[in-house]
């Protein structure tokens, strides 16, 4: 992934932001019982911990964590999303702050929960360990993480391209004004999970449906 796909990705989803949650729109029967178990395991994970949140985009899923978290720090590199996560009302609990995902270095506070919501398969193969390495640096040892994303569908999404050198996947979206987008869209089997989340953890979870996987996960505490 070049510096131009990077301005590319954030370019597309600053424009998307106003139309983003048409996502959320129930498909089908299993499409909305999905949506409602990932919430349903997402407030189980992070019930009364300090959360902070990768990617929070308009903030649905930060919603969903602030009624049960203590408090939720949600971070996104996308001022638009960022804009329209403030207009809806969420609790005094959520701070809202403009930081890029690879990061989090300065990020004041303490946490002892991660989130990061349909974010992984945005990232590159060639960065998922350091950007799961930097995440965690921010976290507690014990910290709970839930993370959450898409399974593939045919014909779901957009077109998807064959893998470039790096093993990375991109699909080819199009918006609602009709602009188009070459977006970086990575999927994962749930082996690849186990492997890429397991090192530094312990009660890891994966599961997939026909919509969405969904991890769960502890950090190992420090030696």
């Amino acid at each position: 992934m070049t510096p131009l796909d990077e301005a590319n990705l954030r370019r597309y989803y600053d424009q998307r932001a106003p139309e983003y949650e048409q996502i959320y729109w129930p498909r089908d029967g299993q499409h909305e019982w999905e949506l409602g178990e990932l919430s349903r395991q997402l407030r189980y994970a992070l019930r009364g911990r300090r959360v902070v949140e990768v990617a929070c985009g308009t903030g649905w899923w930060t919603a969903c964590a602030a009624h049960v978290a203590l408090r939720v720090t949600a971070t996104d590199a996308s001022l638009a999303m960022l804009a329209e996560a403030r207009q809806k009302p969420l609790p005094p609990n959520v701070e809202l702050l403009a930081r890029d995902a690879y990061d989090l270095a300065a990020l004041e506070g303490e946490f002892d929960g991660g989130l990061a919501m349909f974010w992984l398969s945005h990232v590159p193969r060639a960065r998922l360990r350091s950007f799961l390495d930097g995440f965690h640096a921010r976290l507690l040892p014990d910290a709970v993480v839930y993370l959450a994303d898409n399974v593939y569908r045919s014909g779901v999404g957009g077109e998807l391209l064959p893998p470039d050198e790096a093993g990375d996947t991109y699909k080819l979206r199009r918006r609602a004004d009709g602009g188009r987008h070459r977006v970086l869209k990575n999927y994962f089997s749930q082996e690849e999970l186990r492997d890429l989340l397991a090192p530094g953890t312990s009660d890891l979870t994966v599961q997939s449906g026909s919509w969405f996987w969904s991890a769960t996960y502890r950090l190992d505490p420090a030696p």
